[in-house]
């Protein structure tokens, strides 16, 4: 067994305010992203208007937070909201949803680049290259925050979470980080100049993500008690990711571009 590092989530605390190590990463995987798709769009030469990427930013952080809150309420707990309605509004007791967020995010980029006459597949393939950092970022944050952690197990590298009870868990935040976030990276980095029909990146996406989050749910403790059948409420969700990468990657594939 490995001791859990236990490191204080809390950077700085000035009176009420607090800055958290699981804030400054999303904010750090939102940089990254910001920036790399600059980079992108200057390699390409793809002319657009000079705050085109903070306005699209702007739209992507907030359909992702909204998309993500309701995520969680309607996959994970909808009993317990529909039971207590304020409590879909009290962020601060936590609960996101990464599917959520992404179909939120989507919908806003798709409006975004529909009311700017851009072209929705070509922009989310570069920001979806990008994606991994914060993904993998915001995973290092649930392990620091010490949630999100795996189901009991007695592999030598478990660790005892603060919030996990007396027994050994798998630290699943950590194979997230690595799989969701620095192997999804590489392998979306280097694929990017290598597909040349717009969707096909975001197409790879979906169906790594889904892929790796799918295994890693084996081991990683379910949310509450949202389960379908057999698999996990994040299995499920996953699945439809899969499926969903494999059509709209022979849709993409066999579209004549130009």
């Amino acid at each position: 067994m490995i001791q859990y590092p236990n490191v204080d989530p809390e950077i700085i605390r000035v009176g009420p305010l607090a800055v958290r190590w699981y804030g400054v990463m999303y904010l750090a995987g939102f940089a990254a992203s910001f920036f790399l798709l600059k980079y992108q769009l200057k390699k390409k030469g793809t002319p657009v208007a000079k705050d085109f990427v903070e306005s699209l930013f702007t739209w992507l952080i907030l359909g992702l937070l909204f998309g993500a809150r309701l995520g969680h309420v309607i996959f994970y707990n909808p009993s317990f909201y529909l039971a207590n309605p304020f409590e879909i509004i009290a962020v601060w007791h936590g609960g996101m949803s990464f599917h959520g967020g992404l179909i939120g995010s989507v919908l806003a980029g798709y409006l975004f680049c529909r009311s700017t006459d851009q072209d929705f597949w070509t922009m989310a393939d570069m920001v979806l290259a990008t994606a991994p950092i914060g993904l993998g970022l915001g995973r290092l944050g649930n392990f620091i925050n010490g949630e999100l952690f795996g189901r009991v197990t007695d592999v030598p590298w478990a660790m005892v979470f603060p919030d996990g009870g007396p027994y050994p868990r798998h630290p699943s935040q950590l194979y997230e980080v690595v799989l969701e976030g620095i192997v999804l990276f590489i392998m979306l980095w280097v694929a990017k100049d290598r597909l040349h029909k717009s969707g096909l990146l975001t197409a790879l996406f979906l169906g790594l993500y889904g892929i790796f989050r799918f295994l890693v749910e084996f081991v990683r403790e379910p949310e509450g008690d949202a389960l379908v059948g057999a698999l996990t409420m994040g299995q499920f969700l996953s699945l439809f990711m899969i499926v969903g990468a494999f059509v709209l990657w022979r849709l993409r594939s066999n579209r004549i571009e130009g």
